[in-house]
């Protein structure tokens, strides 16, 4: 059961220990928190809870899951902020970026941001949004 008064993040990632410390980590900081370790669990979760704010990674099943993930969420629900986190730009230099026309228009997440990241960063992002 969660607690109606917080905020609801919905987590995933299918890296288990980054899962883990991050469920731990917006736990301590007063969310209720909702996780799914792929796309396709996410997808159903979604069909019966909206979450206040999503973070995905990008890369899980699919090689694109968390774009796929992203344009779900904004379809069913459009004003969810959804941000995404990847490990790409590090590990082959491909940057996506949604702070530009061209990156919005095919990229339906808020925002992207680069792993390896630290907590306290990602907060920034998630109080922008809530």
């Amino acid at each position: 059961m969660t607690d109606q008064t917080k905020k609801t993040v919905m987590l995933v990632d299918d890296d288990f220990d980054l899962l883990n410390q991050l469920k731990l980590q917006f736990g301590s900081a007063g969310f209720n928190v909702i996780s799914a370790d792929s796309q396709e669990e996410a997808e159903t979760l979604l069909k019966t809870i909206k979450p206040d704010l999503v973070v995905s990674d990008l890369m899980m099943e699919n090689i694109d899951g968390g774009f796929s993930l992203s344009y779900y969420i904004k379809k069913k629900y459009p004003t969810v902020p959804v941000i995404i986190i990847t490990g790409v730009t590090r590990e082959i230099g491909l940057k996506f970026t949604t702070n530009n026309e061209e990156g919005r228009k095919w990229i339906k997440a808020d925002a992207i941001l680069n792993k390896p990241i630290k907590f306290e960063d990602l907060m920034k992002e998630v109080n922008k949004y809530l």
